[in-house]
């Protein structure tokens, strides 16, 4: 919903623009005055003649050069066979990821650090579960896991409760394994990030957990074992 609504007052913002040639200034100047809470990070011209890429959070969106018309979607090189949208939104993806960091996240690391991936995770679905009870496996491969709250069931479900409680334990890495092994967790509550968590989540457009997200901002979404993971990632490398 919070997306939507965003999306909708880019929409409206789109719309007031007066019908003249869009150049980064003139977009902001006009956001400014007429919609200041919608933050836009970036305007640049896309590879299309005419057609603006505008960058709000970890989302892109296309804007038209007379400023009369908005697309939301995914602009495809044919020839090169490239999802030009994607390559953009995975480095507003590791943006955003370490803008958080670590500091906000509960972190199992290895003793030799080879990868780093990012997982929205709900403490009660079960291929969370599953992956994190092969924690060992992906630690063994080399790959720091770094998780991130998404309850699939909203704000102050049981699930979120669950993962506001684990955050205000005294050992975070601890209370989450309990947590994932249906283990009962002391019931507390602290400032903590599961908001910021879950707003990330809406941004990224997650779908369903676990959702892994690459040290280079490349989506996996659903449990992939350690072994299948590491190729995934080895093939990232060798595709740069």
């Amino acid at each position: 919903m919070r997306k939507l609504i965003k999306i909708a007052t880019l929409f409206l913002f789109v719309l007031m623009l007066p019908i003249v040639h869009a150049d980064e200034s003139a977009i902001r100047q006009a956001m400014a005055k007429s919609m200041p809470s919608v933050k836009i990070d970036s305007v640049k011209p896309s590879v299309i003649n005419g057609l603006y890429e505008v960058i709000v959070g970890a989302n892109i969106f296309y804007v038209s050069e007379d400023g009369k018309y908005l697309l939301q979607g995914r602009l495809v090189d044919v020839a090169a066979r490239k999802d030009l949208t994607e390559e953009k939104l995975s480095g507003t993806r590791k943006q955003a990821i370490e803008k958080i960091g670590q500091e906000k996240m509960i972190v199992f690391k290895p003793k030799i650090k080879k990868y780093t991936v990012t997982v929205f995770t709900d403490i009660d679905c079960g291929y969370c579960r599953k992956l994190h009870s092969e924690i060992d496996q992906y630690l063994a491969e080399g790959i720091t896991i770094q998780y991130l709250f998404f309850p699939r069931a909203g704000k102050n479900s049981d699930s979120y409760n669950k993962a506001v409680s684990v955050w205000c334990a005294d050992d975070r890495n601890a209370a989450l394994t309990a947590a994932k092994k249906d283990q009962k967790v002391p019931a507390k509550t602290c400032t903590n990030p599961v908001d910021e968590h879950m707003q990330l989540g809406e941004d990224f457009d997650v779908k369903g957990t676990p959702m892994i997200v690459t040290e280079i901002g490349n989506i996996y979404p659903g449990y992939l074992p350690a072994k299948q993971l590491v190729e995934a990632l080895e093939s990232e490398k060798t595709s740069k």
